[in-house]
């Protein structure tokens, strides 16, 4: 019997939640509309004020003007609200880059606001210092709105989706192989969330106020804590030369890679959390080794004017490639490939499941390696009954499957993009650290696309592939590519 699309998936409800994150998305250009103002950039002004009413007018018309039949949202839903809202997200979003004139193609407007929303930091801007303030800061809070996620958000705002599929919703955003739920209800867990990470922008915009100034710290702010990397400056951090930003920063990109669940109960005094946490030691024990790699690396080739450059370089780059955010205190380039093949080690299994960082996650890279390690055991073993044990619980079988599943994709998209990238004459190196970087939404470059180079160098076609490689890293791979599959349209 032929397949036949399947007829339970309730597209209806789909598009008009979609409609209510427009509405969402359209009262955040109040911000940089006001900034605009702030500075006299009236005509920026102008373009985010109609870029707000065309976004809120389209979210209007989606939400009430469209009647689903049914209000119920299943998996299949979620899954594909997940996906659209991104893309939709990115669509209004690069309207004021457009409008402006910051950037003259709908392919890098749409490659800059994809970079931006899912925390990728890859810009086609050449000179950052020419652009107006209203640009500068969308371009942060596209990161900051992304960090945790847009659906995140709204389930944190909107109460109404905890019973409309919220756990769907959840789980098929939130980062990582477990969701941990730290209120009984979805959206009590995600304004929990949402809370932490606005406390923690906060409190980093006022330390970084007295070395950056007020518009500056508050960019910086936004794009550091969600792992984003964007910053107003071409030569990023390195314009200040301040020590004291480079470690203000660095506590909070580390902060940005830790599970914010755990955070929440650290805040709350339940520090055993933490501490217990075999994840969390992981994932200081490697900051500390590769750090410690680097170091020698670079006091090995003895470029330096004192011991504190390149320790400050070590530690900075490390934490900042772990956790995806991108910053750099320095030209790694310039050091050999031996560090940049120690930071793509470190940016392909990024930080904590729950966090805003990127990568593939140091959750799943502990169950591989738990998971080779019994079965290495079996081999004199093999009759023995194992199991892989994560801060005291066993982990399911499917779930390691899973977790296998996942690498495996992982690593396959890397090279199938890569060798996209070569047939646009890109090096194989610069191919596949880009590859990598864009996955996991790290957003750093090599060669071509390094410090001597630029992502705007790219061609279109290798910028719409990155795009959605950017979206594929950023909701881990199944949540985008089950949407590609066959068994999604067909009818159970």
């Amino acid at each position: 019997m032929p397949a036949v699309l399947s007829q339970n998936i309730n597209f209806p409800i789909v598009l008009r939640l979609v409609g209510w994150l427009l509405m969402i998305e359209s009262q955040f250009m109040l911000l940089p509309m006001g900034v605009a103002w702030y500075y006299g950039e009236n005509h920026v002004a102008i373009v985010f004020l109609i870029t707000l009413l065309a976004t809120l007018v389209a979210g209007v018309a989606m939400a009430y003007g469209i009647k689903p039949a049914s209000r119920s949202m299943r998996k299949r839903e979620g899954l594909l609200l997940t996906s659209l809202v991104w893309i939709f997200f990115s669509i209004f979003g690069m309207i004021p880059f457009l409008a402006t004139g910051a950037l003259n193609t709908v392919t890098d407007a749409f490659f800059e606001t994809m970079a931006g929303f899912t925390t990728t930091g890859s810009s086609v801007i050449v000179d950052l210092e020419k652009m107006p303030h209203g640009i500068l800061l969308w371009r942060s809070l596209m990161q900051w709105i992304g960090g945790l996620g847009i659906i995140l958000f709204t389930l944190a705002v909107l109460p109404m989706l905890n019973y409309k599929g919220g756990i769907a919703l959840f789980n098929a955003e939130v980062t990582g192989i477990t969701h941990e739920r730290m209120r009984p209800r979805v959206n009590q867990t995600a304004k929990s969330l949402w809370i932490i990470y606005l406390v923690l922008t906060i409190v980093l915009g006022l330390m970084l106020y007295p070395a950056m100034g007020g518009f500056d710290a508050t960019c910086h702010a936004l794009s550091t804590i969600s792992t984003g990397g964007f910053s107003t400056k071409n030569d990023g951090l390195i314009f200040w030369h301040s020590y004291y930003i480079a470690y203000v920063v660095m506590a909070f990109m580390f902060l940005g890679g830790i599970n914010f669940s755990l955070i929440y109960f650290t805040i709350l005094g339940k520090f055993k959390r933490l501490w217990k946490s075999s994840i969390f030691k992981w994932y200081v024990a490697i900051i500390i080794i590769c750090a410690s790699l680097i170091l020698l690396r670079v006091l090995y080739q003895g470029d330096f004017d004192d011991f504190s450059q390149p320790a400050l370089f070590a530690v900075f780059d490390t934490i900042s490639a772990i956790t995806s955010t991108g910053y750099s205190t320095a030209s790694y380039e310039s050091t050999g490939e031996f560090i940049s093949i120690l930071l793509m080690v470190v940016m392909f299994f990024g930080g904590m499941a729950g966090s805003t960082s990127g990568g593939a996650k140091l959750d799943r890279f502990v169950v591989l390696v738990k998971n080779c390690k019994n079965e290495l055991y079996k081999v004199l073993h093999p009759n023995s009954v194992t199991a892989v044990w994560v801060d005291g619980k066993a982990m399911p079988q499917a779930r390691i499957n899973k977790v296998t599943a996942f690498l495996s994709i992982y690593v396959i998209i890397i090279f199938v993009v890569a060798i996209f990238l070569t047939a646009f004459d890109i090096p194989l190196f610069d191919a596949l650290f880009s590859s990598m970087s864009v996955i996991s939404n790290v957003g750093l470059g090599y060669g071509m696309t390094g410090a001597d180079g630029s992502w705007a160098l790219l061609p279109d076609a290798a910028k719409w592939i990155l795009s959605l490689e950017m979206l594929i890293g950023r909701l881990e791979l199944f949540t985008v590519l089950v949407v590609f599959s066959r068994s999604f349209w067909v009818k159970d």
